[in-house]
């Protein structure tokens, strides 16, 4: 398999799928070439000890919501993966959800946690199964939980219950030999924000052979899994210079406006990877629920930048 994807709708909140102006969004995604969409979206808990895992009915997005998400997708000829996230309500980054373990007796928070995810992820891969979704996404970036094999098998053992489509798990970058239970899922999948600049404004030579460097890696990660082939479930870089060396921020607003930056980013993760036998593709990330209106937009979206263009001439392409 080769995923010629985009991620969408993760900024969505409830309605907003439903909305004539995200039908718009989709329509130009669509026009990217692509074959493929990351339907991701988040719901919260309270904070990373927490063990409940649940709705906010002010601002998630309803089963409904995600259906009509997944039907405008398809609708465009976007096959799709659901990737249902859980986030933070506190704002620490859900790789640090986790809890102590015990010495002796049983390990009680993570096992209410891991029943409580178990069953948020049921819930949307039941969805997933009704709506046709190509792929299923049964986690990202959940780093302090990964050590937790045997609940992880589990979970993943209940989703197969009830889906029957390909499975991946979405760890991050740096992170990939860390997973234990690869066997348990289909694709292998990483949040590739590798740094691929040694300072701001770096040449498309210069990135290259960075990736090139990556590629090494990960290629030793699929043999070690009989060549199990690995998705990019996350990969992109802001519109500002200096991004490329630090891919995955988005907290620095002082960086000035750069096009070529991201362009370059692009251009040169498409030629190293394009041919790898054992990579399975991209979910770049990220193509906002509505089509940005502020111009000049220096977040992740490539809409109307030199790397949606990057983006078409790839995509055109056979591989």
């Amino acid at each position: 398999m080769f995923i010629k994807g985009f991620t969408y709708g993760f900024d969505g909140r409830r309605g907003m799928y439903q909305t004539p102006e995200s039908e718009a969004s989709i329509q130009r995604l669509a026009g990217l070439g692509g074959d493929w969409a990351a339907l991701a979206f988040v719901i919260r808990q309270d904070h990373f000890y927490s063990t409940s895992i649940r709705p906010d009915y002010r601002y998630t997005v309803t089963d409904k919501d995600v259906a009509t998400a997944v039907a405008r997708l398809h609708a465009q000829g976007l096959k799709v993966c659901m990737k249902p996230m859980v986030n933070c309500a506190d704002g620490v980054w859900r790789a640090h959800i986790g809890f102590p373990d015990k010495e002796w007796g049983e390990d009680t928070e993570w096992k209410e946690w891991f029943a409580n995810y178990t069953a948020f992820l049921c819930h949307y891969a039941e969805i997933a199964e009704e709506t046709g979704c190509e792929m299923f996404c049964v986690g990202c970036e959940m780093l302090g939980t990964e050590r937790k094999e045997e609940y992880w098998r589990k979970a993943i053992a209940a989703v197969r219950e009830v889906y029957h489509g390909p499975l991946t798990y979405n760890t991050n970058h740096g992170k990939e030999f860390g997973v234990k239970w690869w066997d348990a899922v289909d694709y292998i999948g990483t949040s590739a924000y590798y740094r691929v600049a040694d300072e701001p404004g770096a040449s498309l030579e210069a990135m290259q052979a960075h990736w090139e460097a990556q590629k090494e890696r990960l290629a030793e990660l699929s043999r070690m899994h009989s060549g199990k082939q690995i998705i990019f479930m996350e990969i992109g870089c802001r519109s500002a210079r200096g991004c490329a060396m630090m891919p995955y921020d988005f907290t620095h607003t002082d960086f000035p406006y750069d096009e070529d930056e991201q362009a370059n980013f692009y251009e040169s993760c498409m030629r190293a990877m394009w041919n790898e036998p054992w990579f399975a593709g991209f979910f770049w990330w990220d193509w906002y629920t509505n089509l940005p209106q502020k111009q000049p937009e220096m977040g992740f979206s490539i809409v109307g930048k030199k790397a949606e263009k990057v983006v078409q001439e790839w995509y055109a392409k056979e591989r």
